[in-house]
């Protein structure tokens, strides 16, 4: 019982696997279908114009003896003056072997006849077809005696005031079991033509698509925890070699993208446990000794207040970069005096920089088209990293120069530096060179990462020149806005 109910159900998928196969047929399927109907068409085509050919052929050779029969007749009557038709048709006129020359007179009696092996005229005027084939002389008859085609053609003569009729009989073919038969294996050539190229065609696309098949094994295969599976390159540069690496090229990214979200997420919640730890540990250390210890009571509320400060912070900075990420982080551009920008900046920066010395080296005039709003927040970055690196005592510059159709701006500090191996990370989120001292300092390393993205938005060409112990330069090239420009009437999401 079990092994009858294991075999209809076996038949049940086979069944349902094969609706699906033909109600949703495969690439290689289609191919072939579409090139079994071209050569079907083409195989059509081919064998219609050859028997069209031939039958043209023999009509046309029909028609060329009758025509130069009439020709010789009339040129042989016009030479002499004879009365009796017999010397008109004898052996010695050219151009008439083949054609059967029959004369009556206007009662229907026959005068002459130069073949008597073939029926009469009676006969083979009643077996005349009704049309003309198109291929034919449509100014002649097609005469069908079975086994035999003849062209008939009837020219009147007079002859001492008495009109004759001369009927030419040319045969078309007297071979018409070798043109069915000829007709016959030609279909069958055909056919059997039609199904070599179908299974050729079949073979051939399985074997042209079978890299794709395997290409959705991969892909098959590839899971969110394995990102790691490539599929193998075919050798010959083809369109399945570029398929190959455009895939490949993709799961590069995925992978990539995935392990940046990945850590994301695990810096993110990192980053907020500690706060949230902290102020946890203190509220319960102040709900048990706050009340009776002032010391304590305000070390607490100071620690609370700094790491709340330093979440909402961190919030703020994740909320910022999630919108670029959705694109829904507005920029509303217009026209901005550069020098202007830098030197309240700095102004404001120099009221809370107590342990450091921040100077404005030179500032140049230059108008620009940028967000004021994201311009001040990114140069506010750059002079809170530098002044978080550099020890207390330090200095930071910062020169805004022009140089041709861009404005060059530099903001430089003496602080400890960035290794070699570091100055390409120091961009992405969360990345932290020293943890420590980003720790006593308040970092969340979400700031770069912000300061690159309005950088991009903005065209600002950004680089970075570092020695450890020496100091580091962010170099920012701000492109001019161009004489007569005018900003951007609305604002985007980006």
């Amino acid at each position: 019982m079990s092994s009858r109910s294991d075999l209809l159900r076996r038949l049940r998928i086979l069944l349902k696997h094969k609706a699906h196969f033909v109600r949703y047929p495969s690439i290689s399927m289609k191919i072939t279908a579409l090139y079994a109907a071209i050569l079907l068409l083409l195989l059509l085509i081919s064998s219609m114009v050859i028997a069209v050919g031939i039958y043209v052929s023999f009509y046309h050779e029909a028609e060329m003896a009758i025509r130069i029969s009439r020709e010789r007749l009339l040129e042989t009557m016009a030479e002499g003056d004879s009365e009796d038709f017999a010397p008109l048709f004898s052996d010695e006129i050219p151009g008439l072997p083949g054609v059967i020359v029959r004369v009556v007179d206007e009662e229907g009696n026959l005068v002459y006849d130069n073949d008597k092996r073939f029926p009469s005229i009676g006969k083979m005027e009643s077996h005349e077809l009704p049309k003309t084939p198109f291929w034919g002389d449509q100014s002649m008859r097609v005469v069908d005696l079975g086994r035999l085609t003849l062209y008939h053609d009837v020219m009147p003569i007079q002859q001492e005031g008495m009109t004759y009729y001369v009927h030419f009989f040319r045969t078309i073919t007297g071979e018409k079991d070798f043109i069915e038969h000829l007709r016959w294996v030609l279909l069958l050539m055909m056919g059997a033509f039609f199904f070599i190229a179908l299974a050729s065609g079949y073979f051939l696309s399985r074997r042209v698509l079978a890299p794709i098949r395997k290409i959705t094994q991969t892909a098959r295969t590839i899971e969110v925890e394995n990102l790691g599976a490539r599929i193998a390159v075919p050798p010959i540069h083809d369109e399945v070699a570029e398929l190959s690496e455009t895939f490949n090229h993709m799961l590069d990214r995925l992978e990539e993208g995935f392990g940046q979200q990945c850590r994301f997420v695990s810096d993110a919640s990192h980053e907020l446990r500690t706060p949230v730890t902290v102020i946890l540990g203190y509220s319960d250390m102040l709900a048990r000794w706050g009340s009776t210890d002032k010391e304590l009571l305000q070390e607490g509320i100071t620690s609370i207040r700094t790491e709340a400060e330093n979440m909402q912070q961190l919030i703020e900075r994740l909320l910022f970069l999630a919108r670029t990420d959705q694109n829904r982080q507005k920029i509303q551009k217009e026209l901005v005096d550069l020098s202007d920008l830098v030197e309240d900046t700095l102004r404001r920066t120099e009221v809370v920089a107590e342990n450091h010395t921040v100077r404005l080296l030179e500032n140049d005039e230059g108008t620009v088209v940028a967000d004021p709003v994201l311009l001040r927040q990114m140069l506010r970055i750059f002079l809170d990293n530098a002044m978080k690196y550099t020890p207390k005592g330090g200095w930071v510059t910062v020169a805004s120069r022009r140089e041709g159709e861009v404005m060059v701006l530099a903001v430089a500090d003496n602080g400890i530096g960035i290794a070699d191996k570091d100055q390409e990370k120091i961009f992405d989120r969360f990345y932290r060179v020293d943890s420590s001292r980003t720790k006593e300092t308040g970092g969340t390393g979400l700031g770069l990462p912000i300061a690159k993205w309005i950088c991009e938005q903005h065209d600002i060409d950004l680089s970075l020149t570092s020695r450890l112990g020496e100091g580091t330069t962010i170099t920012l090239r701000i492109p001019l806005a161009e004489a007569g420009e005018e900003a951007p009437d609305e604002s985007k999401d980006v």
